[in-house]
């Protein structure tokens, strides 16, 4: 599965052509979730709760780029 992004330990990735909603899967000392691109909050599993909150704010960034959730595409379950 391709790495978007890594900072903090956070690592972001996603697959191609999967299931809709469009959605990222993070990765950060153990924990595991899909996050819904649009809204940046998490569909599936679970972070700590400042890692949810960084991890929301990079896709309301990157959602506010001109429909970077229709770009990016979507991911496969964690």
């Amino acid at each position: 599965m391709p790495t978007l992004s890594t900072f903090f330990g956070i690592i972001i990735r996603m697959c191609h052509d999967d299931h809709p909603p469009p959605h990222i899967h993070v990765e950060y000392q153990g924990f595991e979730a899909l996050v819904d691109i649009a809204s940046g909050r998490i569909s599936a599993g679970d972070l700590p709760r400042k890692v949810a909150a960084i991890v929301q704010e990079w896709c309301l960034v990157l959602g506010a780029s001109a429909g970077a959730a229709k770009q990016l595409g979507s991911c496969s379950a964690v």
